[in-house]
């Protein structure tokens, strides 16, 4: 991957779990985790339809440079709209370079 590819930023936030002071009901936040450097790939037609065959809502493709403890229980915001983490693919050769992260949008929670 070349790195001139990682041309939009996105931010990475983590739910985090905090206590309403107002009601004492438990409600999830989102925490930034970090802002990098990353590529946002729309999927293609085909890619999409193929992706519909699996009963998911994945319409996206974003790659960041390596970082560990990314998992698919966060989220990534780029240009206002909120992407859900569907999975985390390292790279086929050393599994360090980067990450492959199939998102979609939709239902957010938050």
């Amino acid at each position: 991957m070349r790195s001139g590819s990682l041309r939009h930023r996105v931010e990475i936030q983590k739910p985090v779990t905090a206590q309403n002071p107002n009601t004492g009901s438990m409600v999830v936040t989102w925490q930034e985790v970090a802002q990098v450097w990353a590529s946002v790939e729309p999927l293609s037609a085909r890619e999409f339809i193929s992706a519909q065959a699996g009963q998911s809502e994945i319409n996206a493709r974003i790659v960041i440079r390596y970082r560990p403890g990314i998992t698919a229980a966060m989220r990534i915001i780029h240009r206002e709209q909120v992407f859900n983490i569907e999975g985390v693919l390292p790279d086929a050769g050393s599994g360090l370079e980067y990450l492959a992260l199939p998102v979609s949008t939709g239902v957010n929670d938050g």
